[in-house]
């Protein structure tokens, strides 16, 4: 059987958490029989021939016994995944003549193919989609459990496959795939944050449940309303996990469109397991352990993967035993923590990943616990040496970054605390709500836009400073020796907390608070 055929198929990848469009480009000429993958592959890719090969077998195709070119383009950039086995398939049956090619025009194929041709799930289904309805393709050939993520993407055609034969219209006794398309309408669940926002709650445990502690709750309130970054101290025991855990309970649900970016990254990530949860709605909570890697934390590899930052974005990301982490680790979280995002350099592209993080750590004063804070048979017993060599694995400018520095002491008794300072995650949950909707609502009155970042001048226009409160401001610059980082971080702080009182301006009440904020980092003597 002589022929020279070529088809053209589109297909997907992922690099960083963007989608990027491949044509499959298949050529069959006479020759040996072998089949050549060119366009920078990596193992997977080259591995899909013998996947597609028994998969074409085992589903009543042929596979040509000719030379065989498959062009991954542009042909530049490294492929990697399993993704395009399906189009590869697709376009050896359309070049080889077993299928025609104008059902494939302006159609998006991604799926990986077991050997009996089956159809399986792949990750960033989402970003991939993204990208071809900005290319203008209309419809997508994808797997069925890829279906209810792909939902969300509106504008296109969506076609659940679950076997390599369906490819083939005639063999379901039909000229198209309408048997196969999705109903949108029934499929898609509806996006409901007052409900998802009580199940977050409740999986997080109740602020209610914390004995005493009333600074460091009232901390984890600011915090939740600002998106601040929070600092906890104190021995073993006194409850900082336990605090910073109950955080996501207190966070509003995602919008829509923040529910949209986080789902996309699990989905890059291959962290989606639940094909029938929908968008991702809560705010994500990471907890890595301290023997994580730099790669890890910010991500990283040749082609380079989410990390943990990225992981958290629009969340929290955790910190527990903030010295235990290698100092170099704890560096690489300056340029996140400032710019909002990491960016990865490699020698042929350049990889950015969101990372919109608050970050939330903690840390015993010395390694034994008990630095500053000895009571009864716990005391300290560290050498002055190690503790300073304990403390220098957190760095002036990282600490720079992080607004309030709170310390949690033991509590002194069981008793229960005062009227009206017992606050539950519902209470402080819908404090935090109403602190965010002041704010969104005092910044449009300005003419601001709530969703947009505001630069260090538009910033300072938004503040509404009481003169008062520029003093006391002004005053701790000079006395607590701060740099203008932890300034701004303050002024911000001060505006949060005037938020919380639904108060137009800044006080000098609300200055005086956020400058206590930065007091324990003084009296620890870092």
């Amino acid at each position: 059987m002589l022929f020279v055929v070529f088809s053209f198929i589109q297909s997907a990848s992922v690099y960083g958490v963007d989608g990027k469009k491949i044509s499959v480009e298949v050529d069959i000429a006479s020759g040996l029989p072998q089949v050549n993958i060119v366009g920078l592959p990596d193992p997977a890719v080259r591995e899909s021939v013998e996947r597609v090969r028994a998969a074409l077998k085992n589903s009543g195709f042929t596979f040509p016994l000719d030379r065989i070119t498959v062009n991954l383009a542009p042909a530049d950039l490294r492929k990697e995944g399993t993704s395009f086995d399906l189009a590869i398939a697709a376009g050896i049956l359309t070049a080889s003549g077993q299928l025609g090619l104008t059902p494939f025009e302006r159609t998006l194929l991604i799926g990986e193919l077991s050997l009996d041709g089956h159809i399986r799930p792949v990750s960033g289904v989402l970003a991939m989609l993204e990208q071809a309805k900005q290319s203008d393709l209309t419809r997508v050939l994808l797997p069925k459990e890829n279906v209810e993520e792909a939902l969300w993407i509106s504008g296109m055609e969506l076609f659940g496959i679950t076997h390599l034969n369906q490819l083939d219209p005639n063999k379901n006794g039909s000229k198209d795939w309408e048997h196969l398309q999705v109903d949108r309408h029934v499929n898609r669940q509806a996006f409901n944050g007052v409900q998802n926002m009580n199940e977050q709650a409740n999986g997080c445990g109740d602020y209610g449940d914390v004995i005493g502690q009333h600074q460091a709750k009232r901390a984890m309130l600011i915090a939740a309303a600002g998106k601040h970054n929070l600092l906890l101290s104190g021995p073993p025991g006194t409850g900082k996990t336990m605090m910073i855990r109950r955080l996501p309970g207190i966070l509003p649900p995602l919008t829509e469109r923040e529910a949209l970016e986080v789902t996309k990254i699990y989905s890059v990530a291959g962290k989606l397991t639940d094909a029938g949860s929908g968008l991702i709605t809560t705010p994500p909570f990471r907890a890595p352990h301290h023997t994580i890697s730099s790669g890890g934390l910010v991500g990283g590899g040749s082609v380079p993967k989410p990390g943990e930052v990225t992981l958290a974005h629009r969340g929290v990301l955790y910190l527990d035993e903030l010295p235990e982490f290698p100092r170099q680790v704890l560096e690489v979280l300056r340029q996140p923590l400032e710019d909002r995002i990491v960016t990865i350099s490699r020698s042929k592209a350049v990889f950015q990943f969101p990372a919109k993080i608050m970050l939330a750590a903690s840390f015993n004063p010395c390694p034994c616990g008990y630095y500053g804070h000895e009571y009864g048979d716990k005391q300290c017993t560290c050498s002055a040496i190690a503790i300073g060599r304990y403390r220098s694995k957190i760095s002036g400018p990282l600490l720079d970054r992080i607004d309030l520095h709170v310390e949690v002491p033991r509590p002194l008794s069981f008793e229960g605390p005062p009227n009206g300072l017992h606050l539950t995650s519902f209470q402080m949950r819908q404090m935090v709500l109403s602190a965010r909707a002041f704010h969104r609502d005092r910044l449009t009155s300005l003419g601001f836009s709530p969703e947009d970042e505001l630069n260090v001048k538009t910033f300072k226009t938004s503040v509404m400073l009481r003169r008062e409160a520029s003093e006391l401001l002004a005053n701790a610059f000079e006395a607590l020796g701060i740099s203008l980082r932890v300034y701004d971080r303050m002024l911000k702080l001060a505006r949060t907390i005037a938020d919380l009182e639904c108060s137009e301006y800044v006080e000098a009440e609300h200055v005086a608070e956020a400058i206590q904020y930065r007091r324990v980092e003084k009296q620890t003597a870092w």
